[in-house]
């Protein structure tokens, strides 16, 4: 330590840089003797040094070379990297340099180890080892509970099962595992946890109920799970979508009992969940004590409205109002609009009114106040005729709590309810009044009230009153799709389909989902017969209504009008599969199929109208020619008679009748019905010539009675002829039949429905009762043999009552439809908005 200075503050901390050292003299090594003989070795070893080095203690002691060994220390401390013995002594202190203790004499300084080549590969793991075994089961134990659960998200149920039930039998075979490998201590309670959990929610998830309830059960048992009571919630839903109420309660009441009042959000819902399984039972007093609990402790719009409920099961009048008082009390925890109002000044904060207007939060906000809104409506609605002598006074007192409560808003619509009250009971007039007071009301409410009233005119058939309140509703609000499509209808039975279209289609710019406002514009389309973009309105809308039947029957009707009866049949075929016993559609199935010439389908179709809707004329009259024509008069016997009941004044059905009876051979019941015809109808000629040829042929005693009649009716008749011939304004029908005249309807004329687009049909009608005709001349006439049955012509003084005369109405005539049944008049029934 005599050599180690320590550096004071006086002292030059660089003294001494200049010192020489005599060792490191290069110019004298020609002198030195042993560099001169160590540089002539081939190992470089240099013989023991004789002289000794001032200021040293150490005796004779071999000098390093810079070629050789190193050199000595300058102040004489021995050489650490000296040989001796052939042994190199360890150098610790420079290993971070690269030196090393292994270092042999002669070798090359390579620090950095370059000259050992590239590093060798790493070696693989060795995933044979228990260890590895079971981390790599481990880990696909977590990815299949995760792709479970990923694929419930997906909405995949079946396959989040399959997933979930994998997992539990790879955790099953990782638990083996752990077992054989005597590591049963590491057995991870958590991954069992959530294998087991996740397979009954995977369970309960595709309705296997007792499966979920076991897994559930093996959960709840296991005293190693921590908290795992509260699963008891998921098992008592269960026991409740099974309907098995007092289960349900036992168990919301064990998980009950086993939540901590820490937890107190958990335990209100909890006992909701337990109010409303009262509910279901009928036990209102115990629902009551629970709802009545949590509205104390922490109240919420949904629970306010259960408790209504149960008082207004219960009948108490008082309690409803108090209840309803604490419902529209209940905080909501929303902020004001006016928040999200954009300010003129600031434009940092104008950018982040803008972020945050539409964001996840906001949209959270208004779907509770939509919701808060819809439960004090209904509450309103519900408990109006119940708390006062009459709903007016009732809905009176709610509007006054509402203006008085945070829902001020609220109270005029509880008005426009008031009305549509009326409008249910039947009380026109105060509906009217009720919603004309709102028109000196802001401008939304006065657009919703004149809508109301503009549809209610329009049910009247008053359009000029209809067409008035449009307007008011437009001009209070022109984006308001209801007024607009009222306007609409009110042009449209001007029969100006093309400012109706217009009105529509503003109607659909303004809100693209108003499926009332596409529905009509295609029955625009089609009074102006644009049959190609009537059928884009209308699978538009069946894009968007998949299961209605009236776009589905105007789809139908529209390929019948484009003459594809094959695409007509297929949407009428889905029209039945909604509305699968509705006659009138069936009966359509028929004709269509009887135009196509499929006679067995047709028969089909009609024969399921007839049987769901037995009146049915045209109907009737098809089945019976069918029977007809394929010989079967019998089976005709009994449609044409059902179609005598319906029509008793047409002398026709009776006629047909008869002649299905002389067809069939039965030559008694037939002359007994013409007797009975002629009873009813005495001046009817071919009742009566029938009568003659049938007394004669059977040698009745009663031919010259009916012979002697049957001259006076035809003087008659004649006298008739000649009467309406002087007549100038008449045009004469020398040979007329008495059949063709009685087969005109004698009812008023028939009214067209408001879509006349379907009218073309009228040709191929026509055609089919021109068919329907050919085939009933097959009936012998009255010059006849009765055995006969080839067709032949008849004296043109006679028309026989199934010959070509006898024209059956034509089944496609339309009709104008109610309630259920679809015609293309209707523009749509829920123009009044809720």
């Amino acid at each position: 330590m005599e050599n180690v200075h320590l550096a004071v503050e006086e002292d030059d901390l660089y003294s001494g840089y200049n010192d020489y050292n005599l060792t490191l003299d290069s110019e004298e090594l020609e002198n030195n003797a042993g560099f001169q003989q160590a540089v002539r070795t081939s190992h470089g070893r240099r013989p023991p040094m004789t002289a000794k080095f001032p200021g040293t203690a150490i005796g004779a002691r071999p000098l390093a070379t810079s070629f050789g060994s190193r050199m000595a220390s300058s102040l004489g401390r021995p050489l650490t990297g000296a040989v001796q013995d052939g042994a190199a002594r360890p150098m610790t202190a420079v290993r971070a340099a690269g030196y090393t203790s292994s270092m042999s004499r002669g070798s090359n300084f390579d620090p950095l180890g370059q000259s050992r080549g590239p590093a060798p590969p790493l070696e693989a793991k060795n995933e044979d080892t228990p260890e590895e075994k079971i981390k790599i089961l481990e880990k696909k134990v977590n990815d299949l509970i995760e792709e479970s659960c990923m694929a419930h998200s997906a909405g995949a149920s079946q396959l989040a099962l399959e997933k979930a039930k994998e997992a539990g039998r790879k955790e099953r075979a990782l638990a083996r595992q752990r077992e054989q490998a005597g590591n049963t201590e590491q057995i991870c309670l958590d991954l069992t946890y959530s294998v087991l959990l996740n397979l009954a929610n995977q369970y309960a998830n595709n309705e296997m109920f007792p499966e979920a309830l076991n897994s559930y059960q093996v959960i709840v048992r296991n005293k190693m799970f921590s908290n795992a009571g509260r699963l008891k919630v998921n098992m008592a839903n269960i026991y409740f979508k099974q309907k098995n109420y007092p289960k349900a309660i036992k168990f919301y009441r064990m998980a009950l009992d086993q939540i901590s009042n820490a937890h107190k959000e958990v335990r209100i819902k909890i006992m909701q969940n337990i109010g409303v399984v009262f509910v279901r039972m009928g036990q209102y007093s115990d629902a009551i004590t629970s709802f009545e609990h949590i509205m104390s402790e922490s109240p919420n719009i949904r629970t306010g409205f259960n408790l209504i409920l149960c008082y207004f099961a219960v009948g108490d009048r008082e309690r409803m109002k108090k209840a309803f008082q604490k419902l529209i009390s209940v905080p909501l925890g929303v902020d004001d609009e006016d928040k999200y109002l954009p300010s003129t000044d600031d434009s940092s904060a104008n950018m982040v009114v803008e972020a945050i207007k539409n964001d996840k939060l906001h949209q959270m906000e208004r779907d509770l106040k939509l919701l808060a809104e819809k439960y004090i409506m209904t509450a309103a609605k519900l408990i109006a005729p119940a708390i006062e002598t009459s709903f007016a006074t009732g809905f009176d007192w709610c509007v006054d709590m509402v203006k008085s409560s945070q829902y001020v808003e609220l109270a005029n619509d509880l008005e426009i309810n008031k009305a549509i009250t009326y409008l249910r009971q039947r009380d026109f007039n105060q509906a009217v009044e009720t919603l004309k007071t709102f028109e000196k009301k802001d401008s939304r409410v006065k657009s919703a009230a004149a809508t109301n009233l503009s549809f209610l005119y329009f049910l009247e058939k008053d359009y000029e009153q209809a067409d008035r309140y449009a307007d008011l509703a437009m001009n209070a609000d022109r984006y308001n799709p209801a007024a607009l499509i009222n306007k609409g209808n009110t042009v449209f039975v001007k029969n100006d389909q093309e400012k109706a279209a217009e009105f529509y289609k503003e109607a659909l710019r303004n809100d693209s989902c108003c499926t009332e406002a596409l529905y009509n514009l295609g029955l625009a389309y089609k009074r102006q017969n644009r049959l190609e973009e009537a059928l884009d309105c209308f699978l538009k809308l069946h894009a968007i209504l998949r299961n209605s039947a009236q776009v589905m029957y105007q789809l139908a009707s529209l390929y019948e009008l484009l003459e594809d009866p094959q695409q007509a049949i297929d949407w009428l075929m889905k029209v039945i599969s909604v509305t699968p016993t509705d006659p009138h559609l069936l009966a359509k199935l028929g004709e269509l199929h009887d135009g196509e010439g499929d006679k067995s389908q047709a028969f089909q179709y009609y024969y399921e109208s007839f049987r769901y809707f037995p009146s049915n004329i045209d109907v009737i009259e098809w089945l019976g020619a069918y029977y007809i024509e394929t010989q079967f008069c019998e089976k005709a016997i009994q449609y044409f008679e059902r179609a005598t009941l319906i029509q008793p004044s047409q002398v026709k059905w009776q006629l047909v009748v008869a002649s299905c009876y002389r067809r069939s051979g039965n030559y008694q019941k037939a002359l007994e019905t013409y007797k009975d015809i002629h009873r009813k109808f005495p001046e009817n000629v071919e009742c009566l010539r029938f009568l003659v040829r049938l007394c004669t042929d059977m040698g009745l005693q009663e031919v010259q009675d009916y012979a002697t009649r049957l001259k006076k009716v035809e003087k008659m008749r004649e006298i008739r002829e000649q009467v309406s011939c002087r007549t100038p304004t008449v045009t004469c029908l020398l040979r007329l039949s008495v059949f063709s005249r009685l087969s005109q309807p004698e009812s008023k004329p028939f009214s067209p429905p408001l879509d006349s687009g379907r009218d073309s049909g009228h040709s191929s009608s026509s055609t089919r009762g021109e068919r329907l005709s050919a085939r009933m001349r097959s009936l012998p006439g009255s010059d006849e043999p009765y055995e006969t049955s080839s067709p032949k012509e008849l004296d043109a003084s006679y028309v026989d009552p199934l010959g070509p005369q006898a024209e059956r109405p034509k089944t496609g005539a339309k009709k104008r439809v109610e309630d259920d049944d679809f015609a293309d008049e209707e523009l749509g029934d829920d123009l009044l908005p809720e």
